[in-house]
């Protein structure tokens, strides 16, 4: 793949996988809850608070972007329902957001990035509220940008054009990979990148615009490039 001078990156799903990290987090918090707030835990299980998200979500599709902003606003929500005081909140948040960041790499990744950052310059991107400070990963990337910063999540192009402006690079110099086949390969591809597939289950892909490439690990985006 020819003259491509930087390289984004996703996170979530891409680096690690993401679900058994967020049922960790909601299992931690919740254990909290019933030790501190066991009101809370009376009137709501994981299950209720899962769908008292999604129904935060539909009142406030303005702020659905911002994972951030929902999980406190559920948690400010139903610690005052239950007499709770907002000094509980904090805590409480970052209980979960702690356990948020314990995650899993998949063994390619870091002999991955850093093959890949010692020819590019790196970013990553995303729709979630990972720090890679808090993983350890910050060393591998120029910047970061997330849904939450750019106010708009993928595959919306804010944050890809944001990435190219940072870049200082025009957008078919800049190549996005990630393992969404519409956030990351549909939006990148509008937006005018260049994109790779990361395809680490063998899925069929259901996007509406082609990748330029698709590989099962970063040991293989290596070697594409």
């Amino acid at each position: 793949m020819k003259n491509i001078k930087a390289i984004s990156i996703d996170l979530d799903d891409t680096l690690w996988p993401v679900e058994p990290v967020i049922r960790l987090a909601e299992k931690r918090l919740h254990d909290w809850l019933d030790s501190y707030c066991p009101d809370v835990t009376e009137g709501y299980s994981i299950d209720d608070l899962r769908k008292l998200r999604v129904t935060v979500a539909e009142a406030h599709p303005e702020r659905t972007h911002d994972l951030t902003w929902m999980r406190r606003h559920i948690l400010k929500r139903v610690l005052r329902e239950y007499g709770y005081g907002d000094e509980h909140l904090e805590t409480a948040f970052e209980v979960f957001f702690a356990a948020r960041h314990e995650v899993t790499l998949y063994d390619d990744v870091l002999p991955g990035l850093t093959a890949l950052a010692s020819r590019y310059p790196l970013a990553c991107l995303s729709n979630g509220n990972a720090d890679v400070n808090r993983i350890g990963l910050n060393g591998h990337f120029r910047f970061s940008l997330s849904a939450r910063e750019v106010g708009q999540p993928k595959p919306h192009r804010a944050m890809f054009d944001e990435a190219c402006r940072r870049f200082e690079l025009q957008p078919h110099e800049v190549l996005h990979v990630g393992d969404h086949p519409v956030q990351d390969i549909d939006g990148a591809a509008d937006a005018g990148l260049r994109t790779v597939w990361l395809n680490r289950n063998g899925a069929s892909f259901s996007g509406n615009r082609a990748p330029d490439g698709e590989v099962a690990s970063l040991a293989e985006l290596v070697e594409l490039l």
